[in-house]
This record gives structure tokens, C-alpha cells and sequence, in this order.
């Protein structure tokens, strides 16, 4: 028996064979089972699964490739007196480099900006020092906190303040300067490493304390500052002894005092400022080491250990000595109370003596 052709149903019907609730309920039940097998429900757009979150790097791994100092201040300052053997010495004892990154501007604050936002993953230090405790102060509208959004690692080196002049136009004492200073009231001026910088601080203490009209002149820097001081530019420098020492040796500036209380080894003959009886100028200079807040515990550990010891090698001990600085062994908490006590020292100097950026 031949059977009659079936008629073709309407494809615009093939997707209503079901009453609509029943189609829902299939609809439901399709997806449900899809997605438990591991394939997306008709019609929906297909998840993607997310990547995973990169695991720790172990501290016995780091480094395991460069690491990135950010330094605040352009090269040729007292940074280089210490960020260069430092890198020497890292490159010896782990294999890996120690890439200086030089940011500076703003006083010190630019470079530490772009440090404190970097990836906590040991792999970003950043370089600073008394000009970062004193910012916390004079600079309020900072994008960072020194004591929040940086974990303290180890304190490198500390040294006095040095006042230098052009041998050629000041070839007297320092009290012969002081006497052209109240001569000559606002026709000389110092130069320092920036504004707000701890070099700015001691020229702003000095003028006060000899009550003298002396003009402030900024560089981006000590190299710049004591190379304008060599072209005439400036009439004198306030700075760390590290900057300044190669010029004194070589007689391109002379040195009338040193900040403190006691003789730097590296320029035995120059007076302290106790011994010129000058109140207050006790400040000195300093540099740590910091990373990124939320650094791992372990990766930290594991750069304090690496710091130590190259701190503790010959190369450098020379040659932080030679630039008239000694290495307090201060890491971890005991440099993070450290650099509290030196926030608060200069807050209260700073309000004190009515200091400004200006």
C-alpha cells in the first residue's frame, strides 16, 4: 500500500511542538544538564575561565630574575656614592641585576610615588632617606604614606651635612663667611638638592641660626647642585659629606663645617658645627632601603639577608667609609621605629622654625 507523502512542517512551527511552559521546564532542564557536564546551555554565551592568580615566588627562588631599585635623585649624587656598590655587590652574591631606576624630581617624592604603587613582589625596591621622612611634613598632598605604604627593610648608611664653598672666592674660615654674610645682607646664596630635601633644611637652620639673609637656590640633586657651585652659579652648597668629598679632595671646593658634634674621618680637618657653637645643626643625612607594603614576609627576609651581607663586604665597606659614612646595622622593625622617630624629629623642627617649600 503506497502511503500518502507526509506533509513538511513549517519551520516556523518546528520550535512550538511544546506548550510553552513545558518548553520552559525542558528549556531549564537542558541547561541544567549542559552545564553539568562542562558545555554551555544553548544560547548562552560561553564562560571563560579566569586565570589563575601567579602563586608566590618562594624566597629561597629570589631573585630569580633583575631587580628594580628606584633611586629619587638623579645619577651622580650621594645615591651613587652607595646605590652603585650596592648593585655590584647584589649582581656578585645572588646573579641577578640590580637595575637602578632613576626618578627624581618633586624633592625625592616623584621616585617614591612610583615605588610605592609598584607590585609588591620583592621585586621593586626603592632607595630613599631623610628627605622622605621630612616630605612627610613639608609636603602633606603626597599620593603615598612613608610609614603605610612602604614595609622598612634596612637602613645603609648615615652621614653629616657639609657647608662647601669655591675656595677662590671664600678663601677665608667660616667666620670670615659669616662676617660677608652680615656685610653683604641677600647678595649671596646656597644651593642644595632640591626643596624640602634635608640639604634645603640645613640651609634654612643655618641662615636662621647666624641670622643672616642668604637666597635658596634648588637644584634636582647634589651632583647639580655642587656642579653649579664649581661654575660660579651659587656661593655655597649645604649637602651630605659623600657628595662633596671628591670635590674637597680635589680642591675644587673647600669645606668650612661639618653638621653634629663629631669630626667626619673623611675630612678630619674641618670643624662641627658644636665647635663653631652653632644651636641646632645636629642634622645629618641618611639612606634606607624599602619595599611596596605587602611585600611577603619571606621574600623580605630573604632581601635583608642580601643586604646584610654585602654591607658586609670589603668593596663597600671601603667605599662607604671613604665618603665619610658609617652603616648602623638597623633592619626591619628596629629601622621602621627608626624612621618614625626621624618623622616626628622633623615635624617638630619644621613647625618650630616655620620652615616652607618657598
Amino acid at each position: 500500500m503506497t502511503m500518502p507523502p507526509r506533509t513538511p512542517v513549517p519551520s516556523d512551527r518546528v520550535l512550538n511542538l511544546a506548550p510553552p511552559q513545558r518548553r520552559t521546564w525542558l528549556t531549564a532542564v537542558l541547561a541544567t544538564l549542559a552545564l553539568a557536564c562542562g558545555l554551555p546551555a544553548r544560547g548562552a554565551t560561553p564562560i571563560r575561565a579566569l586565570p589563575a592568580e601567579p602563586a608566590p615566588e618562594p624566597a629561597g627562588l629570589w631573585p630569580s630574575r633583575p631587580v628594580t631599585m628606584v633611586v629619587p635623585f638623579p645619577a651622580g649624587g650621594a645615591n651613587d656614592v652607595f646605590a652603585l656598590p650596592l648593585a655590584a655587590e647584589f649582581a656578585s652574591l645572588t646573579g641577578q641585576t640590580l637595575r637602578l631606576q632613576y626618578r627624581d624630581g618633586l624633592g625625592g617624592t616623584r621616585g617614591a610615588s612610583v615605588a610605592a604603587h609598584a607590585a609588591p613582589d620583592g621585586y621593586t625596591l626603592f632607595m630613599g632617606g631623610v628627605h622622605h621622612a621630612i616630605a612627610a611634613t613639608l609636603r602633606p598632598g603626597l599620593d603615598y604614606l612613608l610609614d603605610a605604604d612602604f614595609v622598612p627593610l634596612a637602613l645603609l648608611a648615615t652621614m653629616p651635612q657639609v657647608l662647601v664653598v669655591d675656595p677662590a672666592r671664600f678663601p677665608g674660615d667660616f667666620a670670615s663667611l659669616v662676617d660677608k654674610l652680615h656685610i653683604y645682607p641677600g647678595r649671596y646664596s646656597y644651593g642644595s638638592a632640591g626643596n624640602g630635601t634635608s640639604h634645603h633644611i640645613a640651609g634654612e637652620l643655618f641662615r636662621r641660626a647666624m641670622r643672616a639673609r642668604i637666597l635658596h637656590t634648588p637644584f634636582r640633586g647634589s651632583g647639580q647642585a655642587l656642579a653649579a657651585l664649581v661654575a660660579g652659579n651659587v656661593d655655597m652648597v649645604f649637602c651630605d659629606v659623600g657628595s662633596a668629598v671628591p670635590h674637597i679632595r680635589a680642591g675644587r671646593l673647600k669645606a668650612l663645617m661639618v653638621s653634629g658634634s663629631q669630626r667626619n674621618p673623611a675630612i678630619p680637618n674641618v670643624p662641627t658645627a658644636a665647635e663653631l657653637e652653632i644651636p641646632g645643626f645636629d642634622g645629618g643625612t641618611w639612606y634606607g632601603l624599602w619595599a611596596p607594603k605587602g611585600t611577603p614576609v619571606d621574600v623580605r627576609t630573604r632581601i635583608i639577608d642580601v643586604v646584610q651581607r654585602a654591607s658586609d663586604t670589603q668593596a663597600i665597606q671601603i667605599a662607604w667609609m671613604d665618603a665619610g659614612a658609617e652603616f648602623p646595622a638597623l633592619t626591619g622593625k628596629a629601622f621602621g621605629d627608626f624612621v618614625e622617630a626621624e618623622m616626628r624629629r622633623w615635624a617638630a623642627v619644621i613647625k618650630a622654625k616655620g620652615i616652607t617649600l618657598e
